[in-house]
């Protein structure tokens, strides 16, 4: 009896053994489950998140790659790099967004030239009518479309303010832009039309005769006027304007409404200009409620037309950038100065190099250097690095700026790395290499946070309005004295029109065309003349 139950009680024991054994695998078995369910629930969370995030992530890129729509998604990236990457890889986003209404009218403007552009039915048409160049009574000639020829010359930073000043022109009148490409236009820029060309074909029935247009043409509009040769009832098939710096007002007057009249008759127009027109045209009181439309903020006509038109093509775009990985990415801050020398006998000048140093230590831009008894630096932390991009035709500029904190310290424990992309001495309009590597340059300062300008140059125009900055213009010096103050702030980023009309278009002859409305004054860096548009704000 006692064995028997001996083994039952050693048969319990080994059960209750085993029973808690299972329970342990199965109490072990549902919390690794639950872990396992736990891990997929957060798993799949993530991913959603992880998958909103990113199209989100994709729908900000897109934004900014678009520039707030101003650009249009019709191009294929590969064919012009700077189209798309130009806006969110190597700059910062710019704070000044462009008006629905003007991204409104850029698709507007995209259809019209498709339906009228070089290789369509309206432009041979339009041609045809040309070639008979004569002079019609009060009516237009031609059909739907109407042109406006740009003639490349003067310089490149003088071409990209003209090719913009014409498109706005253009913008406003409806009329089809055409470039001129017998200088290197191709070479420089992308297409910035989509489906279509803005290049004026090699067989336009004008083409032999493009260079010989000048304000004694009797073609020219100015010249007409003054002739009594043109009027409402004797019409051309084309006119040509001329707006140089040698202009008379009778030229320069092409845009006010009572010769908009005229003028909105003529099928063709070929334009040669070397300057930033821009301003004038708000004097038209036609204009101005569209213009007023267009760009809310005054100042931001050249910022936001130059990128939408202006796509480096992408040799270029290549210099910029190589150049930029190699020498501007890594610093903490980026100073770009561009200095421009307007002499016969151009070239280094001590009271230039002591202007610039005057100006950027002045408005703290660059540090001064440190005494010999100073010891600020503090080799436990990392300095901050700022690099200063220099361009200019001379090297001895960056060279001696270089020496200067190479071989001392600076006071505040800056490192300061000076680069000059290249220094070639003579300005080489219309070769196509040194065009290249100056639109490349005029990139690279449009990438800085702050820059520096020589007072006059629009090559120097074009980087900071491009940037969105607004400069520090430094004055034209005279009788090699170093100016004092040796810059001046400006307010606005805009461009200035070095030789704008002496009046407005309904104003006496005798008013000052910088007191007319109050968001266009006279430019900081002009002592007497110049005309800019300023923000009223």
């Amino acid at each position: 009896m006692y064995h028997k139950f001996q083994i039952s009680g050693e048969v319990f024991r080994t059960l209750g053994l085993k029973m808690k054994i299972l329970t342990t695998v199965i109490f072990t078995g549902l919390l690794i489950w639950s872990i396992m369910l736990l891990s997929l629930s957060t798993n799949f969370n993530n991913k959603l998140l992880d998958a909103t995030t990113n199209d989100s992530k994709e729908s900000e890129t897109s934004s900014d790659k678009l520039i707030g729509g101003l650009l249009t998604a019709d191009f294929e990236e590969g064919s012009c790099l700077s189209r798309y990457h130009k806006s969110f890889l190597y700059r910062k986003p710019s704070p000044y967004k462009p008006s629905e209404y003007l991204v409104s009218k850029l698709r507007s403007y995209e259809m019209l030239h498709k339906r009228c552009g070089p290789g369509t039915k309206a432009y041979k048409e339009a041609t045809e009518n040309l070639v008979h160049d004569e002079i019609h009574g009060n009516k237009s000639v031609g059909d739907e479309c109407r042109y406006i020829v740009w003639i490349a010359g003067y310089g490149l930073g003088n071409q990209i303010l003209t090719l913009a000043s014409v498109f706005l022109y253009a913008l406003l009148t409806e009329r089809i832009i055409l470039v001129d490409q017998t200088k290197d236009i191709a070479d420089l820029l992308c297409e910035p039309f989509p489906g279509t060309s803005w290049l004026l074909p090699p067989d336009f029935p004008l083409m032999k005769q493009i260079d010989g247009y000048n304000k004694g043409h009797p073609r020219c509009y100015g010249t007409m006027l003054n002739d009594h040769t043109i009027n409402s009832t004797s019409i051309p098939t084309h006119l040509y304007l001329h707006n140089l710096h040698d202009s008379r007002d009778e030229d320069k007057m092409f845009f006010c409404q009572q010769d908009q009249d005229l003028i909105n008759k003529v099928p063709w127009l070929i334009i040669k200009s070397n300057v930033y027109f821009v301003p004038s045209l708000w004097f038209n009181p036609t204009y101005l409620p569209e213009l007023t439309k267009l760009f809310p903020q005054k100042d931001t006509v050249f910022h936001h037309l130059s990128r939408y038109l202006l796509h480096p093509t992408n040799q270029v775009w290549g210099m910029v950038t190589r150049y930029y990985h190699a020498h501007l990415s890594r610093p903490d801050e980026r100073l770009g100065i561009q200095i421009r020398v307007f002499r016969k006998d151009a070239g280094y000048f001590q009271h230039v190099m002591d202007q610039v140093i005057a100006c950027t230590q002045r408005e703290k831009l660059l540090p001064e250097l440190a005494t010999q008894e100073e010891s600020r630096f503090n080799e436990s932390n990392i300095p901050k690095l700022k690099a200063v991009l220099v361009t200019s035709l001379y090297p001895e500029y960056s060279d001696n700026l270089k020496n200067m904190y190479w071989e001392r310290p600076s006071s505040t424990g800056e490192v300061i790395e000076v680069y000059q992309p290249s220094g070639e001495r003579f300005q080489q309009t219309d070769k196509k290499i040194h065009d290249q590597k100056a639109l490349a340059e005029i990139y690279l300062l449009s990438l800085t946070d702050n820059i520096v300008t020589s007072a006059r140059s629009t090559f120097g125009y074009v980087a900071y309005s491009l940037g969105g900055l607004k400069p520090w213009l430094l004055y034209q010096p005279t009788d090699l004295i170093t100016p004092d103050p040796p810059c001046v702030r400006s307010t606005s980023m805009e461009p200035c029109y070095l030789t704008p009309p002496s009046h407005g278009c309904e104003a006496d002859w005798g008013k000052n065309s910088g007191k007319i409305v109050p968001f266009l004054k006279h430019c900081e860096d002009i002592m007497y003349g110049g005309l800019k548009l300023y923000d009223e704000v």
